[in-house]
């Protein structure tokens, strides 16, 4: 079962459409990085899925439970209950102590026995010791915590984070990270989670999607992102015809880790995924090509998820 299914996806604000046609496949038990550049939609869609925006139009399926949405009539999505989330600013009163904020969300929320749970909640985060402080006062690394915290009553299982990274050091970010991993792979809880962190991302997601301008462009597993970010090899030689057609005819793949040409407008050949830069070098010796480059390169995640982003930009502008 998916915990999160998503068709047709529409949200306008002042006749301007924010997300559009949006689709969306979160698998039970996954950490799903949600990446976009800002404005993109990544919060919009989050506030929806929530239950804090109404559609207008498509339909959010949760853990099996369709609402639908049709011709501008909203409903909230059936299983909310089961969502937590941290979406842009929690909502804090800032003269509040953490304690307080934590119990007022206990007790709206029915919560049986409230106050070790909330104790409990504010250690996890790191914030146990804070007191009778008001969150007035909280730092935004902090405030991000108490938002976590928060998020966590009521014991949801599916997790909302928008950006949860975010006024965190490295140490912060490290803790928080490995405090969601241990929440996913402990308590099966799923996790939605953007950032613009991306290295932090890659340490714990299992599943991705990139959204761009309102759309969805492409979601994928962890091991698909590291195939196309792997190693690739750029090959160059006096004949490129010949040689790619070489390579393409007798190196050997297989079928977890198949072989990849490119033929470059600069003339150079492109190989990705599973190749042995010692089986290609052999090749084009014992075929007698003249080799002017065989270079190897790795491409950086960061630049990949840009690129991604940025061909759906403009694809979308023509």
């Amino acid at each position: 079962m998916d915990a999160i299914r998503i068709r047709s996806l529409a949200k306008r604000y002042a006749g301007k459409r924010a997300v559009d046609h949006f689709d969306m496949t979160v698998p039970q038990g996954a950490i799903y990085g949600f990446v976009g550049k800002n404005g993109a939609g990544k919060s919009t869609v989050m506030k929806m899925i929530a239950g804090l925006a109404m559609p207008n139009g498509g339909e959010i399926t949760l853990f099996g439970n369709a609402g639908n949405v049709n011709d501008g009539t909203a409903r909230t999505p059936v299983g909310v209950q089961r969502v937590g989330a941290l979406i842009e600013n929690p909502g804090l009163l800032p003269h509040m102590s953490a304690f307080d904020t934590m119990m007022t969300q206990a007790l709206v929320l029915g919560v049986v026995d409230p106050k070790p749970v909330c104790r409990d909640l504010l250690n996890q985060v790191g914030l146990g010791n804070t007191g009778h402080k008001k969150t007035g006062g909280f730092s935004l690394g902090m405030k991000q915590r108490l938002g976590l915290a928060l998020a966590l009553v009521g014991g949801p299982d599916l997790l909302l984070l928008d950006e949860p990274l975010n006024g965190l050091d490295p140490e912060g970010a490290r803790t928080m990270r490995n405090y969601l991993v241990q929440l996913n792979q402990q308590r099966g809880i799923t996790i939605v989670v953007s950032s613009h962190v991306l290295d932090q991302l890659e340490r714990m997601c299992t599943h991705y999607g990139v959204i761009a301008n309102g759309h969805m462009v492409r979601e994928m597993t962890a091991e698909q992102v590291q195939a196309e970010c792997g190693e690739s090899l750029t090959v160059r030689t006096a004949d490129t015809a010949t040689a790619l057609a070489i390579l393409e005819d007798r190196l050997p793949g297989n079928p977890d880790a198949p072989v990849r040409f490119a033929a470059e407008p600069d003339g150079s050949i492109t190989i990705s995924g599973g190749f042995d830069a010692a089986e290609v070098s052999r090749l084009l010796h014992e075929t007698n090509q003249t080799v002017l480059e065989l270079s190897a390169k790795s491409r950086d995640m960061e630049d990949y998820f840009v690129a991604l982003m940025d061909d759906a930009r403009t694809e979308g502008n023509r």
